[in-house]
Order: C-alpha cells, then structure tokens, then sequence
C-alpha cells in the first residue's frame, strides 16, 4: 500500500506540477507529499523530479516512470471497477496511435465522441506514419491499415480497404480514360516520392490467358475472375509530379493534375458526391484491411476494451466511409 500511494502521490505532483497543489487535493499538508516523493526517489535510486521554489518539472527517468505509473494505476481502477457492484464505468488513460492522414480523418473524430460516453477515460491519440512499436513505447491500442506482418501483437479486423485509381471527371474528360493499367504510361500519375511507402508500386489483378500468361486487356468484369484464373502485378508509374505526403497527393487529385492511387477510406465519399471517379476497376486488387493491434494481454482493461467495441461499432456502419471527414471535436 505505502508503494501504491508514493506512486500515486508522485502522479498527482507530477500531473500538477505543484506539492501544493496535489497536497491540497488530497487535503494533507506539501510536507507529506515531499516525504513521500522523497520516499520514493529513495526507494527506486534515481530522481524522478527536479524541485526548484518556482517550478517542479520530471526528468528523462521520471518522464518514463509517469507514464508506467498512470497505466498502472488506471489497471488497477478498472480491476476495482470491474468487480464492484454496477461496475462497468471505464477509467483511466488511453494511449492511441493511428498513421497520420488515416487519423486524421477516422480516428480524431471519434476520440471526442467516446469521451462523451465515457468521461472519466483521458485520451492520448499519437498520429504519426512511423511504425510505433506499441509494447516498447506504452501504447494501448493502435489502428493500422494494410497487411498485417506476423508479430506478438495482436489484431483485429475492423473493416476491408482498397486501393483504386481515382481522377476528377475533369481530367479524364481533358485526357480520356485507361482501359488498362499498362496504359497509365500515357497519363499524368501522382505518386508517392520514393522515399516513402509503396516503393512496389500500384498492386492491379490482372487476368492470365489458358497457358497462365498474362494477358494484355480484359473484358469488363475481370475483376471477378477467380483467383486461380488471375494474379497480382504491381506497376510503378511516373508522373510529373511526386509527393511523400499522400494528403498532398489527395489534394493534387482532386484538383485536375492527374490519376492517383488511393485508398477507399481516404476516397470514398469524394467518388460518391461525384468529384472523383474511379479507373481501371476491373483491374482493382484485392482489398487488405483496417486492424486494432494491441499487445498480447490476458486481461485487456475496459477502457481498451470499450474503445474496439466503439471502433468497429463505426467502421462497420456501411454509411461510414461515405461520409465527409470532419473536424476533430466536432459532432457530426
């Protein structure tokens, strides 16, 4: 118990930034919150706060001790909660991460939204195109989209995704339209630099003839030839322009500069309101997936828990992709 409580002491300082003012929340006096933190810097041989008569900040090894500490105990809320009578109030703090431009548009928004259900959970969301290594780094739950490579994490699928080839009708009316992937040779291609992701290129299924090779056309409605019957090529085109920012290829997209390579997630409701169309279609590859990845855990705390039964609750909704990204924060 007193490990409990020095940890629970130092989270209150450290979260405050003041003896005082966790002293005067818990209702005892700034000295038996020092001791306390005293105690507990001895305990463990390392400073966790620098005290000046100004300010208290953490340093590296308190930084990392924090966020141990605040998980710890929010586990050790939800176990209590769990158990008690009627206890099914989630509590604590939950660490996200998501890519960027997937975030942005499909995570950020719904972070709000599950706070209002559940508002003694706080929320960290980490939006970056980097691979967390969520174990390592402390997070929760992250939500990732593409292939899953086989890890000790666990995931779970939340929705299908594609890639298709999309351009505003504008542009194709101006330069005509690919009746096959071959011929994005001919058009103006918006491709990631190659710098960043998809150094293998545009994934299309493209059907094989009775001997097994390639054929060079197909008629409408390859797309549904069997597996067996087709295989997938990936072609890296070039274009005038390339980007490491897919936003900016979106953006390029949509106003008229050329054919781009998208996801649905990212595309869907701009093809529905008819400022996008898609290309080559039958040629589309097979669809990978939207996945929640969290680290192997006997025991996932409600909070985890409540946030995938809310996520896939929204991705699974048919209307959700279609609908126009909106700002984090606001309801829609």
């Amino acid at each position: 118990m007193d490990k409990l409580k020095q940890m629970d002491s130092f989270v209150s300082v450290a979260t405050r930034g003041s003896l005082t003012a966790a002293a005067h929340a818990e209702g005892v006096a700034p000295a038996i919150m020092g001791r306390r933190i005293d105690a507990l810097e001895e305990r463990l041989g390392v400073k966790l706060l620098v005290r000046t008569t100004r300010r208290i900040s953490l340093t590296h090894e308190g930084s990392a001790f924090l966020e141990d500490c605040q998980r710890l105990l929010a586990d050790i809320a939800n176990a209590e909660a769990s158990v008690s009578a009627g206890g099914v109030k989630a509590s604590g703090h939950l660490r996200i991460t998501a890519p960027a431009g997937f975030g942005r548009r499909h995570v950020a928004p719904l972070v709000p939204r599950f706070r209002e259900l559940h508002a003694e959970v706080t929320i960290s969301l980490n939006l970056s195109d980097r691979v967390v290594d969520i174990a390592g780094e402390g997070f929760d739950c992250a939500v990732r989209v593409g292939d899953m490579p086989d890890s000790s994490l666990v995931s779970v699928r939340m929705a299908d995704n594609r890639r298709l080839c999309v351009a505003t009708p504008q542009y194709l009316k101006r330069h005509g339209v690919p009746e096959h992937p071959h011929d994005l040779a001919r058009f103006d291609c918006l491709v990631l630099s190659s710098d960043a992701s998809q150094t293998r290129g545009w994934a299309f299924r493209v059907p094989r003839n009775a001997q097994g090779r390639q054929t060079d056309s197909a008629p409408r409605g390859a797309a549904s030839a069997q597996p067996g019957d087709s295989e997938v090529i990936h072609y890296r085109p070039h274009g005038p322009m390339d980007c490491s920012d897919g936003q900016v290829l979106h953006d390029w997209c949509l106003a008229g500069y050329g054919i781009a390579w998208r996801s649905t997630w990212e595309v869907e409701s701009e093809i529905k309101a008819g400022r996008l169309v898609e290309v080559l279609a039958d040629f589309a590859a097979p669809p990978n997936g939207i996945y929640a990845v969290f680290p192997q855990r006997k025991h996932l705390p409600l909070r985890v828990r409540l946030w995938l039964d809310f996520l896939k609750h929204h991705y699974g909704q048919s209307d959700f992709w279609y609908r126009s990204p909106s700002p984090a924060g606001t309801p829609t």
